[in-house]
Parts: structure tokens; sequence; C-alpha cells
């Protein structure tokens, strides 16, 4: 048998999430059903380890692409290699899916609800069309072969954050040059 089940939309998600003891604030609704996919597990997740705030600060970091604000970054990189693992996975997550809703955004052209602000103006300049869609969403899968690599041969976390966050400004100053 076959259970096929859609993901939650903004209100279900907040009520599944106050019934498993979670709490969601009315302005966090959008960006908690955007970052966890409708799924309450993945909600349950962010909200316990901030991850909407986590997100909006790598929003506001890629703002500066392609010229890569380095010590924001550096600030980034060690706040994700903390002492908590949990912080770095879920920073790796949220990096890939950033470059996810940036490689959909340029092969679509449709602008995903904004999950933190200013975002949707971001996807818009660093993907305008196809091409820089493919060329975000390969290196998406790039990133996230390193970053299984890297933590299969246990690299330092910050080390391996910011080299992703480095090849993020590489390909942003490579599609700004187009």
């Amino acid at each position: 048998r076959e259970l096929r089940l859609t993901p939650l939309l903004a209100d279900d998600l907040a009520r599944a999430l106050a019934e498993a003891g979670g709490e969601v604030t009315p302005k966090d609704k959008t960006a908690l059903t955007e970052l966890s996919a409708g799924s309450v597990g993945e909600a349950f997740r962010l909200t316990n380890l901030d991850g909407i705030r986590l997100y909006q600060s790598l929003v506001g970091l890629m703002t500066t692409l392609p010229r890569l604000d380095r010590p924001k970054a550096l600030q980034l990189a060690d706040l994700g290699a903390g002492k908590a693992v949990e912080t770095f996975d879920l920073l790796l997550s949220l990096i890939d899916l950033f470059l996810a809703r940036l490689a959909r955004q340029g092969v679509t052209g449709t602008a995903a609800p904004e999950a933190a602000p200013g975002e949707a103006a971001l996807m818009a300049r660093l993907a305008p069309g196809p091409g820089a869609g493919r060329s975000w969403a390969e290196l998406a899968q790039s990133l996230s072969a390193r970053a299984r690599r890297g933590k299969a041969v246990n690299l330092d976390p910050a080390a391996l954050l910011m080299d992703t966050l480095l090849k993020i400004d590489d390909t942003a100053g490579s599609l700004a040059h187009r």
C-alpha cells in the first residue's frame, strides 16, 4: 500500500507543532513552512535550533555576493562550527536549501515565498535566468558531495563551512561577469 502525503500548509504546520509542544509566531509561519517543506519533524528541528534566525543570517550574508563579506562569513562559519554538531548539520542543510531555492528561481523564473526578508530580490539578482539556475544547481550538487566527504574524514567544521561560502562567492563572481 502506498500513502502519499503532501507537505503541510502554514496553518496546519503551526497547529501540528503546537500539538507536539512547539510554538510558532505568526510572522514565522511562512518561513518555517518554506524551510521545513511542510514537515513537522523538520519544523521542530528548525524551531529548536533557531533555524529561522540562522537562515536569515545566511541570506543576509548572501546579499553581499559577489563580494562576500568575509568577516561576517567567518562569524557564520564559527557559529556553525560551535559545540553543537546539530547547528553545523543544520547550517549545511540551510546552505543546500538556499542553493536549491536559488537554482529553482533561475530555472523556472518563479520566486518561492520568502523565508527571509529580502530573499526574493536577492534570488532574482543572483539567478536571473536558466543559465544561472543551472550553475547554482551544479554548485549545490558539488558542495553537498564536498560536505559529505568533509564530514566523513572529520574536517574542521569552520574550515568546511568557510570553504563552502567561498565557493558560493566564486560562483556568484563568475555569474556576475557573464
